[in-house]
């Protein structure tokens, strides 16, 4: 039968039964098959508002917002059933594909490996290839240069350290931010005597968490050109490796590196990608590269003075909180969108070196409300792109105004809203030590 008709008989059906949930469920697995997500997660809340522990419908909510890339509802979801036993291969898999979407893909890695534990002659080709599963067997090839300054098949410190002639001039508004890094690492380094009268040491961590696109990478960059020291901005890629120890391996290395280059800026982006909760990964060598970076970061072997480490994440709920003892990230920072004073200097910062005439920058801040400083950037160019459009067919180039940037504003959507509606639950039922208070201020 066609999908289509077969479609039409189950609502006809539905409508002479509509307290039917088995059937609503069936309609539902149906639309999810045919490609229509979004219809297909309305049936699945209306059985799940009277069947709430419903797992194989959960599970097809958790699909249909997958299919919408509706990422962090779907999280939630499969979170919840990832944690209820017993384990199951479809949630395990669903789990980590919609991680990596999201872009958490450390523990994307940890969820795959387990599955691959607990069900070996079930694997995914799609997952092998991003996760290097299938190469276990070829030959050693690290992919790193063998460099003078580092043992060969070891990271090179020529790969690691990038220069930053970016300063806090560069950084519009995030001014908290910018005074609690002053207080850690700039201040210490002006006047190193007195904070040595109170025994500060020079250095630390600093976590920044909030929306993406919000500045965290750029004021990490910013910071170590504010008091021209050494950059090191360290991936998951940089750390993580096929082979067992290589990754250890490689974190000890990147913090050897930045010893030796102090004062030094190691930026961690996604560290949740490397600090997720340990309890999560028993059965996976993770936990193996979060305690070696514990122990670097608490320098039991050594000198940590003059070395800074900043580590962002959207997604502070899923770091071990082992990562926030006094020593390692003692400073937890929320970075908000912009407000309009932030969103001002932004778009005057952003429109630096473009064919302007008369823009009034706090006009269009007012309009933007809730934007990230990514989206401000997208505003620009999506108005830039009109611009040229037009300059194609006349071949006059005509410099951007108020009314184009106010128009590309109203074509945009804030990005960081979802972000918020993921945080809110958080910050409302799993906030016992105060962490995300200032989320719930904001959204207030």
């Amino acid at each position: 039968m066609d999908i289509n008709n077969l479609l039409q008989n189950l609502r006809e059906a539905l409508e002479l039964t509509p307290d039917n949930d088995k059937l609503r469920a069936h309609l539902a697995r149906t639309l999810l098959t045919a490609g229509k997500s979004e219809e297909a997660s309305t049936e699945f809340k209306r059985v799940l508002q009277t069947s709430p522990n419903d797992k194989p419908s959960k599970l097809g909510l958790a699909r249909a917002f997958a299919g919408m890339q509706q990422w962090s509802a779907a999280i939630v979801i499969l979170e919840d059933l990832y944690h209820q036993g017993p384990p199951e291969h479809e949630v395990h898999l669903l789990y980590s594909r919609v991680l990596l979407n999201e872009g958490s893909f450390g523990k994307a890695m940890d969820i795959y490996e387990e599955l691959l534990k607990r069900w070996p002659d079930k694997p995914d080709a799609e997952l092998d290839e991003h996760f290097r599963v299938t190469g276990q067997g070829a030959e050693d090839d690290d992919g790193f240069d063998d460099e003078e300054d580092g043992p060969p098949g070891e990271l090179s410190a020529r790969d690691l350290i990038v220069k930053s002639d970016t300063t806090f001039a560069d950084v519009g508004g995030m001014q908290a931010v910018k005074d609690e890094i002053g207080l850690k690492i700039i201040q210490p380094l002006l006047h190193p005597d007195l904070y040595k009268a109170y025994g500060k040491k020079i250095g630390g961590g600093i976590l920044l968490y909030g929306p993406p696109g919000c500045g965290k990478t750029h004021m990490a960059r910013a910071t170590a050109g504010e008091i021209k020291a050494t950059f090191i901005s360290m991936g998951i890629a940089d750390v993580l490796d096929m082979w067992i120890g290589k990754s250890e391996r490689n974190m000890k290395r990147i913090f050897e590196v930045a010893r030796k280059n102090k004062p030094c800026v190691l930026f961690i982006d996604e560290i949740d990608a490397l600090g997720a909760n340990r309890s999560h990964m028993k059965h996976s060598a993770g936990s193996h590269v979060i305690n070696q970076f514990l122990t670097e970061m608490d320098g039991i072997d050594a000198d940590n003075e003059g070395l800074l480490v900043i580590g962002a994440t959207n997604m502070p709920w899923h770091i071990d909180p082992a990562f926030r003892r006094p020593g390692r990230f003692d400073r937890t920072i929320f970075v908000p969108p912009p407000d309009v004073e932030g969103r001002t200097s932004i778009l005057e910062i952003l429109l630096r070196g473009k064919p302007v005439k008369d823009v009034a920058t706090r006009d269009i801040a007012k309009k933007t409300e809730h934007f990230s400083g990514a989206d401000l950037k997208a505003v620009i160019d999506i108005a830039v792109e009109e611009k040229l459009k037009s300059a194609m067919k006349t071949g006059i180039p005509e410099p951007l105004s108020t009314k184009d940037l106010l128009k590309a504003a109203g074509t945009h959507k804030a990005t960081t809203r979802e972000w918020f509606t993921t945080a809110k639950n958080y910050a409302l039922y799993a906030n016992e030590s105060g962490l995300y208070d200032e989320i719930l201020k904001y959204t207030k």
